[in-house]
């Protein structure tokens, strides 16, 4: 049996597995995550974070998106990984951890956890490509993982599941591929965002890292200005904090609650089919 934690970041929902005893020992870890990660058939959840030691941070994680791909970065699940590891007294209060997209520095106050990120790369604002044989005037910024930000009217309406898929797997970002969220402007400290998730394949209920990259998107372009809060389709609000420079930006953080949903034990029976 694996013991677990599943937990919730702001609607992103992470099977989270403490392995610094090297005991998850599973065959396939690609295959395991896949199964894990169906939802009705066993826990389900949009990702599995794998908890390991570090020499050069208070952990390492391994962050594996629903389909089994691993990647190198999360935002809402960073805020999870980060509270587990205060409750599990892996760490303190304030933190570092290693991952894909390099160290990242978070601090847990309750249930809620601000995280330092990266600073973003490959920013390119209005570029145009084709879609259905029309021009879609979009923009895309990698916040540890890609994301192509599009504004559009009548957010609650736009169909983000169908256009979300046809951007993912567009030419212009292969191979790897992108997240896709559609956005509108509220005014000058708010947003609000939809999310089609690479690794997921699917609309999801709230993106960190997308919620980053629209608010630096949106402020490139002259629209908002830091703190902007950020509401995802869950309901809830990230808000994401960040300074301005001449040749993109730095001290970006993004905050947000993560919550504890309840803790158990994976039998064999949920992967092994």
């Amino acid at each position: 049996m694996i013991d677990f934690f599943k937990m919730s970041g702001s609607g992103n929902d992470f099977i989270l597995i403490d392995n610094r005893d090297k005991s998850l020992t599973v065959e396939n870890i690609a295959e395991f995550v896949r199964t894990v990660c169906e939802r009705k058939v066993s826990v389900g959840a949009d990702g599995l974070i794998i908890i390991e030691n570090s020499r050069r941070a208070d952990f390492r994680w391994r962050f594996f998106n629903a389909d089994g791909s691993e990647v190198d970065m999360c935002g809402n699940g960073a805020r999870c990984a980060a509270r587990f590891a205060y409750i599990r007294g892996i760490a303190k209060e304030k933190m570092s951890f290693e991952t894909g997209a390099g160290i990242i520095n978070a601090e847990v106050r309750g249930d809620v956890v601000k995280l330092k990120l990266t600073e973003p790369q490959a920013m390119k604002i209005n570029i145009l490509i084709m879609l259905e044989e029309r021009p879609l005037e979009v923009s895309f910024i990698n916040t540890g993982v890609p994301h192509v930000v599009l504004f559009v009217h009548g957010l609650d309406r736009y169909d983000v599941f169908n256009m979300g898929r046809k951007i993912r797997y567009h030419k212009e970002f292969q191979p790897e591929g992108t997240n896709a969220n559609f956005m509108e402007v509220i005014d000058r400290r708010t947003i609000r965002i939809r999310t089609y998730e690479r690794g997921v394949e699917d609309e999801t209920l709230a993106c960190g890292t997308g919620a980053v990259a629209s608010a630096l998107i949106s402020s490139s372009r002259g629209l908002v200005e830091s703190p902007v809060d950020v509401r995802v389709k869950s309901g809830e609000t990230l808000k994401i904090y960040f300074q301005k420079m001449d040749q993109g930006f730095e001290d970006i953080y993004l905050e947000g609650k993560a919550n504890v949903v309840y803790e158990g034990r994976i039998w064999d029976e949920a992967y092994k089919r």
